[in-house]
């Protein structure tokens, strides 16, 4: 399967509808650029020059594009100079007269073994940038991408974002889990917000992301968690599995012990098991549903009954209950009802007017509905089992069910 096969597809081109047209031996040789194995276009031309007699001269495809290849590497490796990657992918734009001449080209001579020449551009100009970098070329997952603009001489780069994976426990009733945009300003910053953009100080995110940035130069940051908790709930025990992805990291390398300690003394927030993740572990994360336990202290409107109360959780507890969107979500959610299981519910310890109760519930549950009963848009609640009104004075989340 040598240079046979590429002379073996030549024979099946009717070279003199060429006619006065003349090709680079690259030109030439891709289109039969798909026959025959380890060659590169110019050898497979100037094989089929030699067997046709085929004239030389100035290329009617081309134009000399691609004698301009190892300036278009040039470009290139000049523009990665300040980035930490491992692998690397190249792309290329190419005027659309060539591609519109080549492909006219391939129709009239019927080619049915041509090659594109931005594949062609792609492969010799990342051959080159390879020998000079001393990276590997990566098809499916490069960290980062080339794109050649042969007309104007400019290389853009797509730069692959960089994801963290650990588990996060939050200490504070005053952060979100995410950075909170103003809902006014859209994060200008005004009034209602204080100027800052955000209706928060900081979160979980913005402190995680924080020391990463430092290190990795990225221009963003996202968290994406397995579920989330309401703001005025601490996030505790095993914490909450995250992702962490940075978006255009000029380093890629990060050191996470230090990651690790200055989310662990900030005093709001802490994490374990940072280490690199990926993108398929976002969406692994996104579409788990694990079950979660929550403690939860409640103060009642009379003195807690015990034996009464006991009733009512044996009643609630592995109840399928019914949802409806609660009031306080109601302006960023669709109002539907929605059917969840509470594994289980147990009586901690109760004194005076409140109860300490530990709920363990299905992934979507709105716990403290599920407990004051939302004026009745949770039916079964534990209020409305016991028979009297109740707050939830605090929540929190004290174990994930996951495999962590």
């Amino acid at each position: 399967m040598g240079i046979d096969a590429v002379l073996a597809a030549a024979q099946a081109i009717d070279w003199s509808l060429l006619g006065e047209r003349t090709l680079c031996d690259a030109c030439l040789g891709r289109l039969v650029g798909k026959a025959g194995h380890g060659f590169a276009n110019a050898e497979r031309g100037r094989a089929i020059r030699n067997a046709y007699g085929l004239p030389d001269g100035p290329c009617w495809v081309c134009g000399g594009l691609l004698k301009e290849i190892p300036k278009f590497a040039d470009l290139v490796v000049a523009k990665l100079e300040t980035w930490d990657y491992r692998t690397f992918l190249i792309g290329s734009k190419v005027d659309p007269e060539i591609t519109n001449r080549e492909e006219g080209l391939w129709a009239e001579l019927r080619a049915a073994h041509a090659e594109p020449i931005k594949a062609e551009i792609n492969r010799e100009v990342g051959k080159l940038v390879a020998a000079r970098t001393g990276k590997e070329v990566d098809f499916l997952r490069p960290d980062i991408a080339g794109l050649v603009d042969t007309q104007y001489d400019v290389v853009e780069l797509e730069v692959a974002p960089l994801f963290l994976y650990g588990r996060y426990r939050k200490l504070s009733r005053d952060i979100p889990q995410t950075r909170w945009p103003c809902r006014r300003c859209r994060g200008k910053g005004c009034d209602h917000c204080g100027g800052r953009g955000k209706m928060y100080e900081t979160s979980v995110e913005e402190i995680v992301a924080a020391e990463v940035m430092k290190q990795t130069g990225g221009s963003g940051h996202a968290l994406h968690g397995m579920g989330r908790e309401d703001v005025d709930a601490l996030m505790l025990g095993n914490g909450r599995p995250f992702v962490l992805e940075i978006s255009r990291p000029k380093q890629r390398t990060v050191d996470l012990a230090p990651v690790t300690e200055a989310v662990n003394h900030s005093g709001l927030a802490e994490v374990e098991g940072l280490r690199h993740s990926s993108r398929e572990e976002v969406v692994a994360i996104k579409e788990d549903r694990a079950d979660k336990t929550y403690r939860a202290r409640i103060r009642f409107a009379t003195p807690v009954d015990v034996a009464k109360l006991k009733g009512a959780i044996a009643a609630l507890a592995g109840a399928r209950i019914a949802q409806r969107t609660p009031v306080r979500v109601s302006h960023r959610r669709a109002d539907l009802v929605r059917e969840r299981v509470l594994r289980d519910v147990s009586l901690v310890e109760a004194e005076g007017r409140e109860a300490i109760l530990l709920v363990t519930a299905e992934a979507g549950t709105y716990v403290k509905e599920a407990l004051h009963g939302d004026a009745g848009r949770t039916e079964p609640s534990l209020a409305g089992l016991y028979g009297t009104p109740c707050e939830v004075l605090a929540l929190d989340v004290v174990r994930i069910h996951d495999e962590g």
